[in-house]
């Protein structure tokens, strides 16, 4: 019942996206729309001829980029054709202090920001956040937007390093459209096309797909897989308007664990070497529908809802991780079996306003939004649980076992999690040069697991868990208040100096010695920063420092409540504490017609800064894992614009991952047999590395042809998750894309 009538309000008044989509438009499109909405966005046409940035629809609020006291980056459509991207992580070579933590077994991409992971909360795709379990489909992205710092305001639990927006292409009412095939090393195969036009004075469409098949640098891996996204935009009058979307990826992929490593020393073993059963195999299949109206009253009051529901689901079965293996190179391959799905229903109700009180301006952004997720967990087991041993240094592929063993569930964890946020933000322009963002969040947010367990008695199992009497846990309830206070000060137009404050907060398992729930940790960041933004866009740099410190981070306790020394590491008080702290540059040029440039660096030092010194405690002082002290990226695009070579393109993507660490962090230990120094040392060091890519393209008259060759110095370093999946990056490699446009 609740489904339904969230859904009818949805139907009501739905997107904070939908009218930033309609500024994203080619100018053309824009004057289609501008004849049917007589005039009303006639501003919005001036901004793209003038070739200012498109709209942040991430930010929801409708912030001019000056008078957010935050840091964004946007990596547009064109940069994402230009550069030849096949995975989201090729994207963001151009987002500056973002990168890949691992590669999860070849599953899918982790990221990291500002020492924080993004891939649990963090991604989100059209404003809701969306299972990050596969990797996503890049021929269907309009652009992808990259909100540095804290965003909890907007989008209530998420980790304070920043979101990652990913925004689908949306109809045109110009009549259009391409077909590509890309074709690259190991037998890389992708076609696609992309469709869109009017159907009427009033309705566009836009279609977009693609198949792709290849093999890979690691033998045996192999990839396929299937998009399909397509789109429906209805003016419904001058001031409203709907924009239906869908999406569909289907992948079958191999589940690769990398290379292998002797504790906490990555082997020197052939980066083609596949040390998996042959059999390997996963499937990611997801899927999403998602409704956005927004109506405008005036020209000074906005409603707005969206509505979205995703569903995803990823099976695997293959031998495990390597993160066992023996002094002599011998290790014996675990068996692993998985199956989680979740369903993802969310809406988000939200009114913009502009009004005077006296000679002060206010631009007040407030609304409500709520999620329903139901995930489903599978536990299998193998008998036995072992595959085989194999030896890595003298592996031959061809000699080993090829029969595929069964596995029996023995666990089925059901978890239902529902969060509704309300929230309240003004602009509060004092003068045209002194401003204040004020604005604070109440979260609220429930989770409950269920859990059926398999019985097993005589060697054999006599219930299966889906027959199983189902165990509901207690449920886990947090909320917490999220402000956020800036001040912007603007001498000039072109120039905007701000601070800001605000917080997150993070959910934490276990009790209290007293076995109460214990209670989300709250974390700060300051950020203080100097944006500019020259002759409409031509030079844009953005420098900004931070520092978040998680004060309460939560800890195994050293007593229990009778005063005892605690063993038990389900007990634990929120007496730690992590800082982050960092400066980032970014500059955006276009210097001279045809030609963009993207530079950026970043430091980040991110430390456990208070720690209890226990058994099993972290080390004070300690670096955290994946998180590089410095990275950088430079990149630009050229496209020549008359004479003999018009029509000729060149570009190159830098990008620099400096040292960090692998694996866990070190702890504290007891056990001074096992550990003679007390400290369990579980850290992989890796060293910085550096890639470069070139492409050269042409364009004749409808026809274009792109070639890129990547990683050039064919560069080796890994991505590390934890101390297994210990993959190697792709070497050097070629790709060309042949394009038609209609």
């Amino acid at each position: 019942m609740k489904y339904n009538l969230l859904f009818v309000l949805g139907l009501l008044s739905f997107a904070s996206y939908a009218q930033d989509y309609s500024s994203a438009e080619s100018t053309s499109s824009v004057n289609d729309t501008v004849k049917n909405k007589k005039g009303e966005i006639l501003n919005e046409v001036v901004v793209t001829k003038t070739k200012e940035p498109k709209p942040v629809t991430a930010v929801r609020s409708g912030l001019k980029p000056m008078d957010n006291p935050q840091s964004i980056q946007v990596i547009g459509s064109e940069i994402i054709e230009q550069q030849q991207a096949i995975r989201l992580s090729e994207v963001l070579k151009n987002a500056n202090g973002v990168y890949v933590g691992s590669a999860r077994g070849g599953a899918q991409e982790s990221f990291f920001s500002r020492g924080y992971d993004m891939s649990a909360n963090n991604m989100f795709k059209n404003g809701f956040r969306y299972n990050a379990g596969s990797i996503p489909d890049v021929s269907g992205l309009d652009k992808v937007e990259f909100l540095k710092g804290g965003s909890a305001l907007l989008f209530g639990n998420v980790a304070p390093g920043g979101i990652l927006n990913l925004v689908t292409k949306t109809p045109q009412f110009k009549s259009g459209g391409e077909v590509s095939m890309q074709i690259g090393s190991y037998s890389y195969y992708k076609p696609a096309f992309d469709l869109y036009g009017g159907l009427t004075k009033s309705i566009a469409f836009r279609l977009n797909g693609s198949y792709e098949n290849s093999e890979s640098f690691r033998d045996v891996v192999k990839n396929k897989r299937v998009y399909v996204n397509p789109s429906l935009l209805f003016i419904i009058n001058p001031k409203t308007q709907i924009t239906l979307q869908g999406d569909y990826l289907s992948a079958d992929w191999t589940p690769d664990f990398g290379t292998g490593i002797i504790g906490t020393q990555i082997l020197d073993l052939p980066r083609n070497t596949f040390y998996g059963a042959l059999w390997s195999n996963g499937n990611t299949k997801s899927a999403s529908a998602s409704v956005l109206l927004n109506h405008d009253f005036n020209k000074n009051w906005k409603l707005n809802f969206n509505s979205s529901f995703q569903n995803y689901d990823r099976a695997s079965k293959s031998t495990a991780q390597l993160s066992t293996v023996k002094e002599n190179g011998d290790w014996t391959r675990p068996l692993v079996q998985n199956d989680n799905s979740e369903q993802i229903l969310g809406d988000q109700l939200s009114l913009q306003g502009n009004f005077n009180t006296g000679s002060v301006k206010h631009q007040i952004f407030t609304g409500a939004d709520w999620e329903n997720s139901f995930a489903t967990a599978y536990t299998f087991a193998f008998n036995p649980a072992n595959y085989d041993t194999i030896n890595l240094f003298n592996f031959d592929p061809s000699t080993q076992r090829n029969d595929i063993p069964d596995a029996r569930a023995t666990q089925i964890a059901k978890t239902e999690t529902n969060r509704f946020g309300v929230y309240f933000q003004d602009l509060i322009s004092i003068t045209e040069k002194f401003k204040v963002l004020a604005g604070v969040r109440w979260s609220w947010q429930e989770a409950e697991v269920t859990t059926y367990k398999e019985t097993f008695a005589g060697g054999k199992q006599t219930v299966k868990p889906e027959n199983a009497v189902p165990t509901v846990g207690a449920k886990k309830l947090d909320n917490a208040f999220s402000p956020k206070f800036g001040l912007i000060y603007q001498p000039r137009k072109e120039v905007s100096i701000f601070g800001s404050y605000s917080t997150s907060f993070t959910p934490n398992t276990g009790t209290t010695a007293d076995l109460k729930p214990i209670e989300p940790s709250i974390i700060d960041q300051y950020e203080v920063g100097i944006k500019t933004d020259f002759l409409q866009g031509l030079l844009s740099t953005n420098v900004t420092v931070y520092q978040i410190t998680n004060s309460n981070l939560a800890q195994t306790a050293e007593f229990k409540a009778d005063g005892s020394l605690n063993t038990d590491t389900n007990v634990k008080v929120l007496s730690g504490e992590t800082k982050s702290k960092g400066v980032e540059v970014d500059v955006t040029a276009r210097p001279i017609d045809g030609l963009s440039i993207i530079a950026g660096y970043s430091y980040n030092d991110m430390r456990y800064t208070k720690t209890s010194g226990l058994n099993g405690s972290f080390i004070e002082g300690d670096r955290l894992v994946r998180t590089p002290a410095n990275t950088a990226n430079l990149s630009f695009f050229y496209t020549v614009q008359e004479g003999l070579f018009k029509n000729l393109s060149v570009g190159a993507v830098g990008n620099y991952i400096g040292d960090r660490l692998g694996g866990w962090n070190d702890q504290y230990s007891t056990d001074l047999t096992k550990y003679p120094d007390g400290i369990y040392h579980r850290e992989i060091p890796l060293e910085g590395y550096v890639t470069i890519d070139a492409s050269v393209g042409y364009t004749w008259r409808k026809f274009s042809i792109l070639c890129k060759l990547s990683n050039i110095t064919n560069e080796l370093n890994y991505t590390v998750h934890e101390n297994y999946s210990v993959n190697p990056i792709a070497p050097r490699q070629v790709m060309t894309s042949l394009r038609y446009k209609f």
